[in-house]
């Protein structure tokens, strides 16, 4: 709190692996990692005046930067709401750390 009351912007992060947005796309995890998750929402619907993800497309991915990027992805998977999409990544992203 202290560090944000002086104006520093803390980084976001869900069960300590930092989130980062670029439009539709959320990258969970850090590039230094051998791994990265990518949330990509690809459909929304309006509840109420926010828009909702309802259709989230998940890929665990390496993060080598010699890699292809087809050649990158680990596991994929599409779920009905960020709030599966997240799960799931967070699961992914712990094994596959863990296993090396």
């Amino acid at each position: 709190m202290a560090a944000a009351a002086k104006g520093k912007k803390l980084p976001l992060e869900y069960k300590g692996h930092p989130l980062r947005r670029k439009d539709n796309i959320i990258y969970y995890g850090s590039m230094s990692d051998k791994y990265i998750i990518m949330l990509q929402v690809t459909e929304t619907k309006a509840l109420d005046d926010l828009n909702m993800a309802s259709r989230v497309h998940v890929q665990l991915q390496y993060t080598d930067p010699d890699l292809k990027s087809r050649d990158r992805v680990v596991k994929k998977s599409d779920k009905t709401s960020l709030y599966e999409a997240m799960d799931v990544a967070a699961v992914w992203l712990e094994r596959a750390l863990a296993a090396g």
